[in-house]
């Protein structure tokens, strides 16, 4: 058992919030000319290269068996849909825009819980959710009218998000994190490449290969390692922190992002879209904010036994 610390997860969950959207920028890179497919192939294959030697060689325990390895098997293929949505998203939007709409994450999880799992919400929440929502319609609307459909991709990052936390969440405690990583990298390497193989005919484009140049290889690498250290703290940051604690953290990632955007690809959000990031990121914090002052008020509850 661990034993929660919230400064070492806040720690960690800050360098993931910086690691990732450097991720996603070489994404955006790469996403010009690599396939989807073997991007993802390469980003699992550089993960379990790194990790699984790392295992042995350490002594960590890495089986799995029963309840642990199915939400294992479930997170890695939320994981792939995740990064393959996330990378066909940069492909057309700006990167601080893709990451401000993934942002609606928080209150996709509020309207669940209270109209769904029938849990109590108060209206302060719910009134927080819609002006969030709100503040996404403004992000969305210019990019959506630019590039269409692909503007709505980051919606679904969200909802898949949403799921890879909470399932994380549920095994972290459970499992070494190097191991569970480790896993997970095999795992997605025993969907992703028999995919590849079936459609290495050109059935589907964006499941071929091709010859990367040298600078597209050294980028493949590099968001290996971002994307397998960044998950990697991640996953720890959850291993002394409940998700609650560490939520407000993850909207660093958007100013990291912007900034990046700016630098790497000339991009800023436009007047809209910057005042519907603004939005999310203030609604967020207060639902964030709000649930903590609940929890607070809330009886003590008896910790079940470990």
């Amino acid at each position: 058992m661990t034993h929660d610390r919230p400064l070492v997860g806040i720690t960690l969950m800050l360098g993931f919030c910086i690691l990732a959207p450097v991720g996603d920028a070489v994404a955006k890179i790469l996403g010009q000319t690599i396939p989807i497919g073997q991007l993802v192939t390469v980003r699992f294959a550089v993960q379990a290269i790194v990790l699984v030697p790392l295992v042995v060689l350490t002594g960590r325990i890495w089986r799995m068996r029963g309840r642990v390895l199915w939400l294992t098997f479930f997170r890695t293929v939320l994981h792939i849909l995740g990064i393959g949505a996330m990378v066909t998203a940069l492909k057309y939007l700006p990167l601080a825009d893709a990451i401000a709409i993934a942002f609606v994450m928080p209150f996709m999880m509020l309207i669940l819980a209270r109209y769904v799992l029938n849990e109590e919400v108060g209206n302060r929440r719910i009134i927080a959710c819609a002006v969030g929502f709100a503040g996404t319609l403004l992000v969305v609307q210019p990019s959506f009218a630019e590039v269409g459909w692909p503007a709505l991709l980051p919606v679904f990052v969200a909802a898949n998000f949403a799921l890879f936390m909470l399932v994380t969440r549920q095994i972290a405690k459970d499992t070494d994190p190097i191991g569970l990583q480790a896993v997970s990298g095999v795992m997605a390497l025993g969907i992703m490449l028999p995919l590849i193989w079936l459609f290495q005919d050109g059935e589907i484009a964006q499941l071929t290969m091709v010859k990367p140049t040298g600078f597209e290889l050294v980028l493949l690498l590099s968001i290996g390692l971002l994307g397998t250290f960044a998950h990697l703290l991640m996953t720890w940051s959850l291993r002394y922190a409940p998700s609650a604690t560490l939520a407000p953290m993850q909207y660093l990632e958007i100013p990291f992002a912007a900034v990046l955007g700016f630098f790497i690809f000339g991009d800023w959000p436009n007047p809209l879209a910057a005042v519907g990031i603004l939005i999310i990121m203030a609604a967020g914090l207060y639902v964030v904010m709000r649930e903590r002052a609940i929890a607070r008020q809330s009886p003590v509850a008896i910790q079940p036994a470990e």
